[in-house]
């Protein structure tokens, strides 16, 4: 029975679907689709540079469009491609050109890891500050943040010293109030908007007794033994500042917030200042960019600027498909103004300075710590011969950083043997600052230039 039930499927499915042949629209195999596609410029709409300048043609030829670029420029000195850094572990992360076109208009708000790296264009508005109970008081931005460890001990309540261990706030506005100390919860108060919605939320607290100083822009708070944990717990939820260098300079609070990259201003975006180490003449904390890549070419360079001048407002990662316009990109009237030893990346502009403030004690004719000198007479031309230590290998390598053995010294390298230099023997420590340090690679990397 089974099995002429299963003959009779067999020879009865085809007349089934011949009868349901004409209640059937195949639509002659193609599928009813209306693709909503972006509309990008085609190549004939943006006419070629024509000129004779080569670094532009260059940049033309290898950079044609912003997705040429990001492959052959951003991604290879920048995403982690060689183990560098921006990727999904630093901001921002250019690993797509999803990404690099999100960096424009994108704050630059960096975790700046220490105060002296972070430029004031960068710093957002800060969180307030808000005492409750006792205190008459508006909210005040907090300037920044830190913590002197250690109890305050016994101390003079009238004239408190400016450096008592315990939890210091500076603020960008005083603190309006006619009480010089007070026991009170400081409520720390931060802005988040939601579509149409502003909260203005507490997030931490904390209840001490508290100290007005300096005219009310520095507000003591004492720590006790017992806090201490509840003082690195407030530490460490982030508190946002508006002067996280702490030069008196509140970036955003006086309208000097900058973006990543800025469309049709290549000048003024943080990004390109941090390759250039300058933005209008003033410098940029910290090292410059690429750090572990060799800097852009001056084509590179002309490039990435054409292509920021370029960018329309609102444009999406579509736009990178799009020609780059070297023909009326204002840079190329000039490229060689781009070249970054134009930023006196040199060896008395920039690196004797350095060497002779961080190094001149052991170095010097006094004191030849590893027969070595780094202050005087004929220092630049004894660095260009090789080490004492290691007579293969020449303190500097022109425009080969890893082959050079006083920079290898200077970061530690697994290779070099010994303490890294600078070496401060009552601590125990030593190390350049990451700024001195990328104006020491830069030097190298652009040729040890003695001077312009």
């Amino acid at each position: 029975m089974s099995s002429a039930r299963s003959l009779f499927a067999l020879f009865a499915l085809p007349v089934l679907l011949l009868g349901c042949r004409e209640s059937i629209d195949y639509n002659d195999g193609r599928i009813d689709f209306d693709p909503d596609r972006p509309e990008v410029p085609d190549a004939e709409d943006i006419a070629p540079y024509e000129g004779e300048d080569e670094t532009v043609l260059e940049a033309q030829r290898r950079f044609p469009t912003g997705l040429d670029l990001h492959q052959k420029v951003i991604w290879r000195t920048c995403t982690p491609n060689g183990g560098v850094c921006h990727n999904a572990k630093e901001y921002p992360d250019l690993r797509t050109p999803a990404n690099l076109a999100s960096a424009f208009e994108a704050p630059c708000n960096v975790q700046p890891g220490e105060s002296t790296s972070v430029f004031d264009g960068c710093e957002p508005n800060g969180d307030r500050l808000r005492f409750s109970g006792n205190v008459d008081s508006d909210p005040v931005e907090i300037g920044y943040i830190e913590q002197i460890p250690g109890e305050p001990g016994d101390f003079d309540e009238e004239n408190p010293p400016l450096d008592l261990p315990g939890l210091h706030i500076h603020v960008v506005t005083p603190l309006q109030t006619d009480r010089d100390r007070f026991w009170s919860t400081a409520r720390f108060v931060r802005t988040f908007v939601e579509t149409d919605q502003v909260e203005e939320l507490t997030y931490a607290s904390f209840e001490t007794q508290w100290f007005v100083l300096e005219g009310g822009t520095h507000l003591y708070g004492v720590v006790r033994e017992y806090q201490f944990d509840d003082v690195e717990e407030l530490l460490n939820v982030g508190i946002q500042e508006a002067d996280a260098n702490r030069n008196g300079v509140p970036g955003a609070t006086m309208g000097l917030g900058v973006s990543m990259l800025v469309p049709g201003r290549p000048e003024d975006s943080y990004l390109i200042a941090r390759i250039r180490g300058e933005m209008h003449d003033d410098p940029i904390p910290g090292s410059r960019m690429p750090l572990a890549n060799p800097p852009l070419s001056i084509a590179e360079m002309l490039g990435l600027y054409c292509l920021v001048e370029g960018w329309p407002n609102e444009a999406d990662q579509n736009y990178l498909s799009s020609p780059i316009d070297y023909r009326n990109c204002s840079y190329s009237d000039d490229p060689e103004a781009l070249n970054l030893l134009g930023n006196g990346v040199t060896w008395e502009a920039r690196v004797r300075p350095i060497l002779e403030a961080n190094c001149g004690g052991c170095h010097s004719d006094a004191e030849q710590q590893g027969d070595l000198v780094l202050v005087g007479d004929g220092v630049y031309e004894r660095l260009l011969e090789t080490s004492a230590q290691v007579p293969e290998f020449p303190l500097i390598e022109p425009g080969d950083a890893e082959g050079s053995y006083l920079y290898m010294k200077l970061i530690g390298a697994d290779e070099i043997v010994g303490n890294v230099m600078p070496y401060n023997p009552l601590t125990g420590e030593g190390r350049l600052t990451e700024a001195e340090l990328g104006d020491i690679l830069t030097w190298i990397s652009n040729g040890a230039i003695e001077d312009q």
